[in-house]
């Protein structure tokens, strides 16, 4: 496996250059994780959300969903008072019972300027240039993209029978099995700034995130996908703990995670796969199937201790476990 460096809070070493893949709370902790290993982040973030104030915000405006951006650029906020303050700022969400009730303030500011701008990019760019954040956030389509799946059992009188399924939320929440996932319109094209950081990229993280609907959709787009796939960086995938507790993968063995991985990007190589080993049920099976892809296993424990936050990853130990992979 490649040797990199990796910052270790040297006054001049700013670490690999590191591309991660995702969305939600799971991209949000890789980038967490990111700041105490390298200086030079950028996040790809999906934009498929049609849920929520992104949702609403996407069907007024017809703009990019903005809820996963928004908690990218709240995880690159600094650790200083001017980091924290705008991290709770721009993650603050309205109540109440009028227009602006469930909004979040971070999605709103977005909208405003990606209307000034007339750009998603540059408008993402005064926005982190705002908040001081430590990286870069870019949406891996310019356009808003919906999840299509075909999902197994959703009647449950009808166990057999495949229905399609459409939507971010409702794919998150449905109580069949999904087989497998296309997006619309077929072949987005992909952010260009997007694929020139993955192909200028040392390192590529996936996951970890819901598997359907935050970390397989950024294999659709195929210009992106060629970019991952033809990189000469090393690819490091991040499993999910808890997987069971998620709808999406529901009753899957973590194993045959990869083997719609497999699906998505079929020449696809992958230099390390994390894990908690206290969240995979059968070790081996993961470890051969890691092996298809060229990859090493790496178990180590990444998510929060029991009672703390079930089914997220803690960032510190999550950075402990990327120093790991990358260190060899």
């Amino acid at each position: 496996m490649k040797r990199l460096p990796v910052a270790l809070n040297g006054p001049t070493d700013p670490g690999p250059k590191v591309v991660a893949l995702g969305g939600g709370h799971g991209l949000a902790s890789t980038l967490t994780a990111l700041r105490r290993v390298t200086d030079q982040i950028t996040a790809v973030v999906g934009v498929a959300d049609d849920g929520g104030s992104s949702g609403r915000l996407r069907g007024e405006f017809g703009i990019l969903p903005p809820g996963d951006l928004r908690m990218a650029l709240a995880a690159l906020c600094g650790d200083d008072t001017w980091g924290r303050t705008w991290q709770r700022v721009i993650q603050h969400r309205f109540g109440g019972s009028g227009e602006l009730s469930g909004h979040s303030l971070g999605n709103l500011l977005i909208t405003a300027l990606w209307e000034e701008t007339g750009d998603p990019v540059a408008g993402l760019e005064w926005v982190g240039a705002l908040l001081e954040a430590q990286g870069r956030v870019l949406p891996c389509s310019l356009q808003p993209l919906e999840i299509v799946a075909q999902v197994r059992g959703v009647n449950p009188h009808s166990q057999d029978v495949i229905t399609e399924v459409r939507g971010q939320v409702e794919i998150a929440s449905t109580p069949g099995s999904v087989v497998s996932i296309s997006l619309e319109p077929s072949r987005p094209q992909a952010c260009p700034q997007a694929v020139d950081a993955v192909r200028d990229a040392e390192v590529i993280i996936l996951g970890p995130g819901s598997w359907f609907t935050s970390v397989l959709p950024h294999l659709l787009i195929p210009d992106l996908a060629k970019a991952i796939i033809e990189s000469p960086a090393q690819r490091i995938l991040v499993m999910n703990v808890a997987p069971h507790e998620d709808t999406e993968t529901a009753g899957i063995p973590v194993a045959e995670h990869l083997d719609f991985l497999r699906a998505a990007a079929p020449a696809i190589r992958l230099d390390a796969v994390i894990a908690d080993p206290r969240h995979i049920e059968d070790a081996d099976a993961l470890r051969h199937a890691c092996a298809e892809f060229g990859a090493q296993l790496v178990l180590e424990q990444v998510a929060y201790s029991r009672g703390e936050r079930p089914g997220a990853h803690d960032p510190d130990r999550l950075a402990v476990a990327f120093r790991t992979s990358l260190l060899g």
